[in-house]
């Protein structure tokens, strides 16, 4: 039997092999001010239940410095721009009691949650939340996956001025650790004139309406071009949502690949490696990214023109929206660990129904822009009937000259091709190209009631691009 060495022995032979010049261990940590120009607001939670999130959110109007040197009257909530951050886990009970101390009526829509109709936030949901008035918005978040609120009255204004903020519905069996340093990224944009005011929200009258009106000034959580101090060669993971009322966002970051490992409902069946990410109004994405460079150097996320119809790159230079700033020498890579298995289960199309709709635009009698679905402004629509149960078999088809993103309230569905097969991804807000089509299944679980399905660039659904689906018992 071999004898075991003395605690004196081992510590010499530990000089011996070690010396003086033995290597410190590589610090792979963030900076302590990782994400100081970054951090989203927080809420108090008012139940100790760790299974309910329950919240006082009112809606006021804030003087912020948004714009450097400037006093802006932003509409937030909770005082914050964005909104503060609401995290649960799926199968969580959200509550949230809303006060609204703005000058209008509003309400708060919850993006992409499927809850009862009652909880929707939309016009036929319920009652306008009048100035001094209070509403409850009570119920569960079934599924992982970046969700977001904003109202829905009003909305192109209301949320131009800064009316919107992130849910974040975290799965039930966590993530595995080393995925990569979570950064939620709330993109938007704001329009303020050299004064600090906001600017009008009819501005360029019926030509902007027609392109949807951009925000000059282009934000990632609420900030103009803020830095983010990174480790150099640690992974991070983003969580992206598009809360602008128009603008698309073509994410390209300099140097830099993105790998695709979700996108808005929960994680993809299988990661992809992307080199631009394109988020139109409403879309979100989860990504895994690596920022890694020359120590000390700045890499810049950049928003890149998007070809969705006139105007949209015609004179528009790539716009830096966000620095990242290495820090120290570069890390060596580490493998993205094994990702949650996401079986991908399509809707069977068969004895679905068939729905088209048409996104259409006309003049009335004065020339006065009409926008409408199947040729008829939101005001003289007729719902469309579905049944709880039913599967239907969508055609949504753009007679503009503009891409449209297309949202459909309470429900997730998938896209499928001229051939029928699946595109294997659950989303509630789709891009549809200009003068083409999109086609898509969905199945109406029992939740009935009056969901909306409207354009997500809000200027055309507040120009009549709106509809709404009556689902019966």
């Amino acid at each position: 039997m071999l004898a075991r060495p003395s605690l004196a022995a081992g510590i010499a032979l530990c000089l011996v092999a070690c010396g003086d010049d033995a290597a410190p261990p590589v610090d792979r940590s963030q900076p302590a001010d990782f994400l100081a120009e970054l951090e989203l607001a927080a809420i108090d939670d008012a139940d100790p239940d760790p299974r309910v999130l329950e919240v006082t959110l009112r809606a006021s109007i804030t003087e912020l410095e948004v714009v450097a040197g400037l006093t802006t009257p932003a509409w937030t909530y909770a005082g914050a721009l964005p909104g503060p951050l609401l995290r649960v886990t799926a199968g969580d009970r959200v509550v949230v009691h809303f006060e609204n101390d703005l000058p209008e009526p509003t309400t708060v829509h919850w993006h992409g949650i499927r809850l009862p109709a009652a909880m929707d936030g939309s016009p036929h949901s319920q009652e306008p939340v009048e100035p001094g008035g209070t509403f409850t918005y009570d119920f569960v978040a079934p599924d992982p996956g970046l969700y977001w609120y904003h109202p829905h009255i009003h909305d192109a204004a209301q949320i131009g001025f800064g009316l919107y903020g992130a849910l974040l519905v975290d799965p039930v069996e966590p993530a595995p650790a080393d995925l990569g340093d979570e950064v939620v990224m709330v993109l938007s944009d704001i329009s303020i004139d050299d004064e600090g005011a906001l600017s009008s929200p009819d501005q360029g009258g019926d030509i902007a309406t027609l392109f949807g009106r951009e925000g000059e000034d282009v934000l990632v959580n609420g900030r103009v071009l803020p830095t983010m101090r990174a480790r150099n060669g640690k992974r991070q993971r983003w969580r992206v949502v598009n809360a602008a009322k128009s603008r698309y966002f073509l994410l390209g970051l300099t140097g830099h690949t993105f790998t695709r490992i979700g996108g808005q409902m929960g994680l993809l069946e299988a990661a992809e490696e992307v080199d631009e990410v394109l988020l139109a109004p409403g879309e979100r994405a989860d990504l895994l990214v690596t920022p890694k460079g020359d120590e000390g150097a700045i890499e810049q996320l950049m928003w890149l023109p998007f070809d969705r119809g006139y105007g949209s790159t015609e004179f528009r230079p790539p716009k830096a929206i966000l620095e990242v700033e290495l820090v120290g020498a570069p890390l060596d890579d580490v493998p993205v660990p094994a990702l949650p298995a996401t079986p991908f289960e399509p809707l069977d199309p068969a004895g679905a129904e068939q729905v088209e709709v048409r996104l259409t635009s006309a003049q009335d009698e004065e020339g006065k822009l009409i926008l409408g679905i199947n040729g008829v402004p939101y005001d003289g629509t007729t719902s469309l009937p579905a049944t709880v149960g039913q599967t239907q078999l969508w055609t949504v088809v753009n007679e503009m000259e503009w891409d449209h993103p297309f949202h459909l309230h309470g429900f997730f569905f998938h896209e499928v091709n001229e051939e029928g097969a699946p595109r294997r991804e659950w989303v509630d807000t789709v891009n549809v190209p200009r003068e083409s089509s999109t086609s898509f299944l969905v199945r109406y679980d029992n939740r009935p009631g009056m969901w909306m399905f409207h354009c997500h660039i809000l200027d055309h659904a507040d120009a009549g691009m709106m509809g709404m689906v009556e689902l019966l018992p």
